[in-house]
């Protein structure tokens, strides 16, 4: 039976547990989107199918991300929610993202007035930095080394957790070729020495801080796992593995990273082809802050503008255009249709965001049209999931959303941007790279000027 375009399925080569060729479908619809994620309770597709590739560079122990449904993914989620990223967790690292979005405005200004400003690397030093603070606090060493570790990560799976050789798992010549196997296994040896690097340098910073007694620091993200792992109550009794601790640190470094660089610079890319709304956006923030020295987060609850601007950035450009991928755990139906069991699923956002059934003029970049409606992207509104829905939503949205707005604030509020060498607005180029986010091809470059004095980070 000829499944609908809302629900495309291809027979696809897809690996499973045993090897075998199984079915995958393209969710391409908000219906489609909604019967994948409420299925049984949400629980039908809660699971996610576990490749070659995954099995390798996850030796050590499952993170979040890619672990199947079941009880030790509960337990993750549970920790990850209420002690990793909760509310106050994301409070508590306010002070990191002031200075460090402080420290991305000097940057900027300090570059010469006809020099061209590269856009994207600055937002990608920034991010990178406010992240790795929050993840394992000041004074990381080998960060450069860390974000090579990363990307190879992403090239290995192509950021979805397949590859060539998981494709055709039986065959040595496709994974001699591609080098699926040797990559991902050399992948993991870097990755485990250097979290093993990271958490024994950490737990030597953190002795020296306790012994400055009147010192305060903020505990880190790798505080609260490494205190998880020696209490072992928050996760039922059950021991929270070294390997765990380490695979839950790069699932959220890479959530937390790649996705909110992405969505900045598709911000700023849009906002320099739609100049009225650039203007709208500056006269929001300048009007409010009356010419204080730097914007800070408390700020924010006030620029309504902006946050419509985020919500309609996410809509056009969702920070994984295919939601990671689900498997279904049992056969079921969706829309009508058959689904088999061990049946991989893929929600295409990207194209859920764009469909005229729902959006208005949906090609065009129009924040207006989020300022009178109740749509969010909280997972409940099927035809808006840039950070997905049901049981495997992103848990970081909040940690993302408030990187993702200071630092737009902060361009904007300090600075005026020109396009280089007379280029018109629509002649931007918007051209795309497919990878674990559609991220922009090539770097934007700007002229920035400074129209609001800044106060220094130091």
């Amino acid at each position: 039976m000829r499944l609908p375009t809302s629900l495309r399925g291809s027979m696809r080569l897809s690996c499973t547990s045993s090897s075998a060729i199984s079915p995958v479908v393209v969710a391409t619809s908000a219906d489609a989107a909604r019967g994948v994620m409420k299925a049984n309770g949400g629980a039908a597709f809660a699971s996610r199918p576990w490749s070659p590739t995954i099995n390798t560079m996850m030796a050590d122990g499952e993170g979040l991300t890619f672990a199947p449904y079941g009880d030790l993914w509960r337990r993750l989620r549970r920790v990850t929610v209420l002690e990793l990223l909760s509310f106050r967790r994301v409070e508590s690292f306010h002070r990191v993202r002031e200075e460090v979005a402080a420290g991305l405005v000097a940057a900027v200004a300090a570059a010469l007035p006809d020099e061209l400003v590269n856009v994207s690397e600055h937002i990608c030093s920034l991010v990178t930095s406010s992240v790795v603070r929050a993840m394992v606090g000041d004074g990381f060493e080998r960060q450069g080394e860390f974000l090579k570790m990363l990307k190879e990560r992403l090239d290995a799976a192509d950021g979805s957790g397949f590859s060539h050789g998981d494709l055709f798992p039986s065959s040595w010549f496709v994974d001699f070729v591609s080098g699926t196997t040797r990559r991902a296994r050399e992948n993991h040896r870097k990755n485990s020495e250097l979290m093993d690097w990271a958490i024994e340098q950490h737990k030597e910073r953190k002795r020296g801080e306790m012994e400055e007694k009147e010192r305060v620091v903020e505990e880190s993200i790798v505080d609260v796992l490494l205190r998880i792992q020696k209490d072992g109550g928050s996760l039922d009794d059950v021991p929270l593995s070294m390997g765990t601790v380490k695979a839950l640190i790069i699932d959220l470094f890479v959530g937390g990273s790649g996705t909110t660089m992405t969505s900045i610079q598709w911000a700023m890319s849009e906002l320099m082809r739609n100049p009225n709304v650039m203007a709208k956006a500056q006269f929001e923030l300048r009007s409010v802050l009356k010419g204080k020295p730097k914007v800070s987060e408390d700020d924010l609850v006030q620029m309504k503008y902006l946050k419509v601007i985020v919500k309609e950035t996410l809509r056009l450009h969702p920070p994984g255009p295919l939601l990671l991928p689900r498997e279904s755990r049992a056969s079921c139906k969706i829309l009508g249709y058959d689904v088999p069991k061990g049946t991989t699923v893929l929600v295409n956002a990207w194209a859920i965001g764009r469909d005229p059934k729902y959006w208005e003029g949906a090609e065009v970049f129009r924040p207006e049209r989020f300022e009178s409606s109740t749509i969010e992207f909280k997972g409940t509104d099927f035809e808006f999931i840039p950070f997905g829905a049901g049981r495997r939503i992103c848990p970081g949205m909040t940690f993302a959303l408030r990187n993702i707005e200071l630092t737009l604030a902060a361009l904007l509020y300090h600075f005026d941007w020109k396009l280089p060498n007379s280029l018109k607005p629509s002649d931007l180029d918007m051209t795309e790279a497919m990878g674990l986010t559609i991220r922009r091809k090539n770097d934007l470059y700007l002229h920035a000027i400074i129209c609001v004095p800044f106060q220094s980070a130091n």
